[in-house]
């Protein structure tokens, strides 16, 4: 475990629970409510652990201030391995653990998905990234966040010297978010070259077809198997020739043992802190743009926004496209101006809108 990190925006509850009947321990962090009542997902794993957990609540409370939601930051953790088969049994008894805790409302996130999400409905009536047979709005089907990654590059692009036709893309951690990435922006004439899993590596300079990649994986198989391309190592995706790398897996992959290997002119944070501290001023001294997780991935959290407002998927992409070009352009502006990286700009920005929002509160 470690110490509460507690600043001027939070935390405002860390909760840990536990259930004597299955031994599951479970954490939740709400770190601030003073835009409203806190989505984060509900990550799953036998690794999740308070640290964690504080940080990513952290990046969701700016993710939801700057994108303008009526929303705190919040996350949640199952310690438990995600495929167990008493997964159901779990995710219920954690609902009923927080059925009082209205300042919180889980989403998806690693381990969990819409199957989960409506176990949590089912008991509690609150969740967000729902199935459509019972009033959601598909997240990883539509690809919210993939969307939201295109539209960032799209805007990004220019800022680092690139025209996105024609672009070489890199894709660590080629998951729903990494897959739907890999549409949208082969839509706008960008080149998947380059794609990784748990499994290793897949590249192929003169292109990757994402659909290909995409049955392997809906097939439970790892991209290593498709037939045209040079398999490569795990860390290797990070030094292969590509103009643009998406980090869409898990914290901290692109870290000192690893940034000095990358080669591309703009990172796209798809994963939530994929990148430590010092590896984003190393990559902003190299001249490499690196656009923050809650600005590059929010596409999901607004759609779950959206589809807790009860509006549709249509009103959802619209609000994806306006919002993360005005935010990427925003803050890239901001960073140029001042000469701070484009993390500096971009918190600064969600912490003002946050605090003035505090003052409104009495607590």
């Amino acid at each position: 475990m470690c110490e509460i990190p507690y600043d001027e925006l939070g935390p405002a509850k860390v909760l840990e629970l536990h259930s004597a009947k299955t031994g599951i321990t479970a954490i939740v962090v709400v770190d601030n409510i003073a835009l409203g009542p806190s989505i984060g997902g509900v990550r799953v794993s036998p690794s999740v652990n308070r640290g964690d957990l504080l940080r990513l609540a952290r990046t969701m409370t700016l993710k939801n201030s700057i994108a303008g939601l009526p929303h705190g930051g919040g996350k949640a953790g199952i310690i438990a391995d995600p495929g167990d088969p008493k997964k159901e049994l779990y995710f219920r008894i954690f609902s009923k653990q927080i059925r009082h805790l209205y300042e919180y409302i889980p989403g998806p996130d690693m381990g969990s998905n819409e199957e989960a999400m409506a176990w949590v409905y089912d008991e509690i009536e609150r969740a967000v990234g729902l199935p459509e047979e019972i009033g959601g709005v598909p997240l990883d089907k539509l690809g919210a966040t993939g969307f939201g990654l295109a539209i960032c590059a799209e805007t990004a692009s220019p800022h680092a010297g690139i025209d996105i036709k024609g672009a070489r893309i890199a894709i660590q951690g080629f998951g729903s978010v990494g897959r739907a990435a890999a549409r949208f922006l082969a839509e706008k004439g960008a080149v998947l070259v380059a794609a990784s899993d748990t499994g290793g590596t897949i590249y192929n300079p003169k292109g990757l077809d994402y659909r290909e990649l995409t049955k392997i994986k809906e097939s439970r198989k790892s991209v290593i198997n498709y037939k045209d391309g040079s398999i490569k190592g795990l860390q290797e995706i990070f030094s292969l020739d590509a103009e643009i790398l998406i980090p869409a897996a898990t914290p901290d992959v692109i870290n000192k043992g690893n940034v000095d290997m990358i080669k591309a002119r703009l990172v796209l944070q798809g994963a939530n802190i994929p990148a430590t501290n010092e590896a984003e001023e190393v990559l902003h001294r190299k001249g490499v743009l690196s656009v923050p997780d809650f600005i590059a991935n929010a596409g999901g959290v607004i759609m779950a926004a959206m589809e807790y407002a009860k509006k549709s998927g249509q009103d959802a992409f619209d609000a994806i496209e306006t919002r993360i070009k005005a935010n990427t352009s925003l803050i890239l502006e901001k960073s140029e101006n001042e000469k701070i990286l484009p993390r500096q700009a971009a918190v600064s920005i969600a912490k003002e809108r946050v605090l003035k929002a505090m003052r409104y509160r009495d607590y």
